[in-house]
């Protein structure tokens, strides 16, 4: 290659010619530049260029794109038509001169190979478009300077819309309710993401990075291989409530479900450049489902427990009644606690019941100057609740029928406490005032049901004294059958 001297060669170019640094600040001009701003390198080197020739105007924010995208992607930038005035010298009268420019702007790399400087061909059109704005003539008598000069200005004026319209969509993208990212090139580089896939990945920046460089933790999880086959295949891929684990900002692992599909991006050729992915977060939806299909099927069991308690309840209170009305009014009865002991669930969709809140209910249609009922603010759980609802039916009923509510004296004292040492809760049932009582000489359906619901169900006891002034017994429910203490400020 023969020995150019570069230097000598810019000095001699026939067309103006200027160097810039990424401040915009001028480095090197040559001689017709010079000739055409009216400025010679020592006025306006390390000068800014829109410090010597400010423009604040339309004019001056195009130019200022023009050099930013130029920084920015390492690609040449036309600008077709551009007006730009500048300062006259004072030696020749100061003012602003109306100017009119073409200007090619092309990156240049320091030794690093990083985009350091930009160097501008501009082109002073402004005679052949003085000519088309003095001319009276029709279009077709122009001449072919200010015929291209014309073209010129509908080519920039095109560009500048198209610029517009291409603005519009990308906001439109940015701000689309669902998740859009854009990846290039077969390590999937991103080169755009709107603000609802930036939402779901936690906020990270992830432009010009790979899928698997931003998002690390989705490797092993299989979507990596999906976008691998799309771009190699073009066949679209993606998933219907689908579980990923994503990275949160402070680091931990957060389960999320996506509707999500991976399309190929072709270019004119029909070649796959990248992969178009598009999809809506549906975390809440599917969580709200999966809970609903737990509480249908803990409906379906508790239903099923509800009937075989009633199947038991109908059982035994036929075979153990004297006759048929009794049985029917015991029966009702039975199917009364049970229904209180189910509204009261239902007012916490079935998560727990508080044990003053049952007592209230069981004992509601009782004179509540006779009865003395008190406690720690105990939770029950609904197996608890339906099992001491039952109980305290048949205890309530029998001191109704046979004991201290009998009559116009009695009392009843219903206390409840938790053992400290191992968390048992302990029912006191005392009755007083009342008829003399004497232990039966063989139990009856509701002492049988009593003993075996504290036994069987709640792994509990149930202990009776059939004391000088009353009735008395006492429940025992271990910690584990029950729920928990309510602990209360």
């Amino acid at each position: 290659m023969p020995n150019i001297d570069f230097k000598q060669l810019f000095h001699r170019l026939t067309s103006p010619y200027m160097i810039i640094d990424r401040q915009y600040r001028y480095v090197a001009v040559n001689p017709a530049y010079e000739r055409a701003v009216m400025r010679s390198l020592e006025e306006v080197e390390g000068l800014s260029l829109f410090d010597v020739f400010p423009n604040e105007g339309e004019s001056g924010q195009a130019l200022r794109a023009s050099f930013e995208r130029v920084f920015a992607t390492g690609e040449t930038d036309t600008i077709a038509y551009i007006p730009y005035d500048i300062p006259r010298p004072a030696s020749q009268g100061g003012g602003m001169e109306k100017r009119y420019w073409t200007a090619v702007h092309v990156p240049l790399t320091d030794d690093d190979g990083t985009i350091a400087y930009l160097l501008q061909n501009t082109v002073d059109v402004t005679d052949v478009v003085r000519l088309r704005e003095a001319a009276s003539l029709p279009y077709r008598s122009y001449s072919p300077e200010t015929q291209l000069v014309e073209r010129a200005r509908e080519a920039e004026s095109a560009h500048r819309s198209l610029l517009a319209e291409s603005a519009e969509f990308r906001r439109m993208f940015e701000q689309a309710p669902g998740f859009i990212a854009v990846l290039v090139g077969a390590d999937h580089i991103f080169t755009f993401a709107n603000d609802s896939y930036t939402r779901l990945i936690g906020g990270r920046q992830v432009i010009g990075k790979a899928v698997s460089e931003a998002l690390p933790e989705v490797a092993g999880q299989g979507f990596i291989e999906m976008l691998d086959h799309v771009y190699s295949t073009g066949e679209t891929r993606g998933g219907e409530g689908t579980r990923i684990l994503l990275q949160t900002p402070n680091g931990e692992l957060q389960e999320r479900y996506l509707d999500f599909s991976y399309d190929a991006v072709r270019n004119l050729d029909g070649e796959i450049t990248g992969v178009f992915v598009q999809g809506m977060d549906r975390t809440e939806a599917v969580k709200t489902l999966k809970h609903q299909r737990l509480l249908l099927d803990e409906l379906n069991h508790r239903v099923k427990n509800t009937l075989a308690t009633v199947q038991s309840i109908a059982a035994q209170t036929l075979r153990a009644a004297p006759d048929l009305a009794t049985a029917r009014k015991d029966f009702e009865g039975r199917l009364v606690a049970l229904s209180k002991a189910h509204n009261l669930l239902s007012q916490t969709a079935w998560d727990s019941t508080h044990m003053a809140s049952l007592v209230g209910h069981e004992l509601s249609h009782y004179d509540g100057t006779r009865i003395a009922a008190s406690g720690p603010a105990v939770v029950l759980n609904p197996k608890a609740t339906i099992a001491v609802a039952m109980v305290l039916h048949e205890l309530s009923t029998n001191a109704a029928k046979y004991g201290a509510l009998s009559g116009e004296e009695g009392r009843l004292d219903l206390s409840w406490r938790v053992d400290e040492t191992d968390g048992e809760l302990r029912v006191d049932w005392i009755e007083s005032g009342g008829p003399v009582v004497t232990a039966p000489s063989r139990s009856g359906f509701g002492s049988r049901m009593m003993s075996l619901v504290m036994r069987g169900e709640l792994n509990g006891a149930f202990e009776t004294r059939y004391e000088p002034h009353g009735f008395a017994c006492m429940l025992t429910i271990p910690y584990s059958s029950y729920g928990r203490i309510k602990h209360v400020d």
